[in-house]
């Protein structure tokens, strides 16, 4: 029987997460929290016994590390690692760098409430997380499904909105639904996924 095996991993904590900045494509480094959070990751898919034929990653930094970091712990024989931005985090735009406490001395609590929560309504210069599912959603459904229904044991590590994005297809979930959808970060999600590519099972590693 296939294994139709899909893991998805958002990032150890970042710099920036800890700094409580928008940080959005913004290539910036693993905290040491992070740097554990990534190293736990790995070492709990190892004591379930898993092992990988394929990863995907984004374009930054923090999500590369955090892959490099789980398979090194993992002790995990070399892969095709692919890294693309379409796996990247939503860009925050003209609030990168900021401090979310900042901007909502500057724009208001409910205007970065809005552009945080809502569905469509990207901050300025940014996107919204219907931009980043516009982006994510295609590279998923050409390079990273085609990999899992071919029985190949695919890991994905990326961001917290670019992940919902996989996670909004996989669960049949509605806009609203995923905006109440937080993933902590180096906590492992487990899907076996059906031939017709829909969801088997799921288990969360937090």
């Amino acid at each position: 029987m296939t294994d139709r095996l899909l893991v998805l991993v958002r990032h150890g904590q970042s710099d920036w997460n800890l700094k409580n900045l928008f940080t959005g494509w913004r290539d910036v480094d693993l905290s040491e929290q992070g740097i554990a959070e990534a190293v736990s990751a790995g070492r709990k898919l190892k004591a379930q016994g898993f092992r990988f034929d394929v990863a995907f990653t984004s374009a930054l930094i923090r999500a590369q590390r955090t892959l490099d970091l789980m398979l090194a712990e993992m002790r995990h024989p070399e892969i095709p690692v692919f890294k693309d931005q379409a796996l990247n985090e939503r860009d925050y735009g003209d609030l990168v760098g900021l401090n979310k406490d900042d901007a909502r001395k500057r724009w208001g609590e409910e205007q970065v409430l809005i552009w945080r929560r809502s569905y469509d309504v990207a901050p300025p210069g940014g996107e919204s997380l219907k931009d980043t599912l516009a982006r994510t959603l295609p590279y998923y459904v050409q390079e990273i499904l085609p990999c899992v229904l071919r029985g190949e044991r695919s890991l994905v590590v990326a961001h917290g909105n670019s992940l919902r994005a996989l996670i909004m297809v996989l669960e049949k979930l509605s806009p609203k639904q995923i905006l109440a959808r937080e993933l902590a970060t180096g906590a492992p999600v487990i899907y076996r996924l059906n031939a017709d590519a829909t969801v088997a099972s799921k288990l969360d590693l937090a």
